[in-house]
């Protein structure tokens, strides 16, 4: 509600000016990470108080517009994440939390699909070339069940997983949910879901394009630049979901894979996004071309043009501290759906 984000940014100028400027142990109020209060995250504050859209939902955080300089900082990654470029894009918003499955099987139920074999496909591929989802008959890693023609959240351990990030999707997945919620909260739809084309001139829920993916992710922290979201350069278990040394971090002490954890269950980076590194690899818009950043524009890039694959970003519950640095970059065909794969999504703020 519009009201809880008014008293969000009450408390945020309240703590800037009570809790005086330097403090030792990184205030609440320093949004850019630097542990030091002063003109820079007064900035960001003003910004999203006099940006704020009184219609953007609850689970949606706001991510001022800015430049940044996208690339590996740190020599540790692949050909792929150089050369480092600079990047302005404009402001929108992240939800805070990956699509989890109690929110993607509200899709599944609400949306005109079919099920073969334990395969989710649109109701109108007539030749399933285009699955969205594999149910737990499928495959067992899948935590949403279907029987009598209904989608539900299976338990596991005696842990409910409907708080955990749905994974198993496919990037046709990923934006036939996008397209849903647009449809049940208003906004238009961005993909046609025939072709799969994006079309940008829509004002409606999407995946986030890579740039803004890695942007959303430093949370602010661009001087100096750190490997990941929390303003750092070290990762431990304590920080993600991820696979340290060849084992798991499985904060719940599943069983059995997937060793995921719920959204949320870590600390958020400073735009208030949780699990940005760790629990699932999360698809984002864009066409995947390991030499884009050559030719990446410098204004609102949107990916190249087509191609074979889609990026992922973020790491997995799986994955190596390697693959969960924020200059990572994965990619996968549009089809593929896999048990480390979920997604988030954005929206326009203006």
């Amino acid at each position: 509600m519009w009201w809880k984000n008014l008293l969000v940014r009450i408390s945020l100028i309240v703590s800037l000016f009570s809790g005086g400027w330097a403090l030792a142990d990184c205030p609440s109020a320093d949004l850019t990470g630097d542990c030091f209060v002063d003109f820079e995250d007064f900035a960001l504050m003003a910004n999203q108080w006099l940006t704020t859209d009184p219609c953007v939902p609850d689970d949606m955080a706001y991510i001022p517009d800015g430049e940044f300089e996208m690339g590996d900082h740190f020599a540790e990654g692949d050909a792929d994440e150089l050369p480092i470029h600079t990047v302005f894009l404009d402001s929108f918003f992240m939800s805070t939390c990956e699509v989890t499955n109690s929110q993607y099987c509200d899709f599944l139920n609400s949306t005109d699909v079919k099920v073969n074999n334990g395969i989710v496909y649109a109701s109108s591929d007539n030749i399933n070339h285009y699955p969205y989802f594999d149910t737990n008959s499928y495959d067992s890693n899948s935590q949403i069940a279907y029987s009598d023609s209904t989608f539900s959240v299976m338990t596991r351990d005696g842990n409910s997983m409907a708080e955990h990030p749905v994974l198993l999707v496919s990037w046709c997945g990923a934006v036939a949910y996008c397209n849903w919620r647009s449809g049940e909260e208003g906004y238009e739809s961005c993909y046609n879901l025939s072709t799969w084309a994006f079309d940008l001139s829509k004002h409606g829920y999407r995946l986030p394009t890579e740039a803004e993916w890695e942007y959303a992710a430093l949370g602010g922290c661009y001087d100096p630049y750190y490997k990941y979201p929390w303003c750092s350069n070290t990762i431990d278990c304590s920080k993600a979901c991820f696979s340290p040394g060849g084992s798991y971090c499985n904060p719940l002490g599943l069983t059995d894979y997937p060793y995921t954890s719920p959204v949320g269950y870590y600390s958020s980076n400073n735009y208030g996004l949780f699990d940005m590194a760790g629990n699932v690899f999360e698809w984002c818009n864009d066409w995947y071309d390991p030499n884009y950043y050559n030719v990446s524009p410098y204004d609102n890039p949107q990916g190249p043009a087509g191609g074979v694959s889609h990026v992922v970003r973020s790491g997995a519950w799986w994955a190596s501290w390697r693959y969960c640095r924020v200059a990572a970059r994965s990619e996968s065909w549009i089809t593929d759906r896999f048990w480390l794969f979920g997604f988030r999504v954005v929206l326009d703020s203006n």
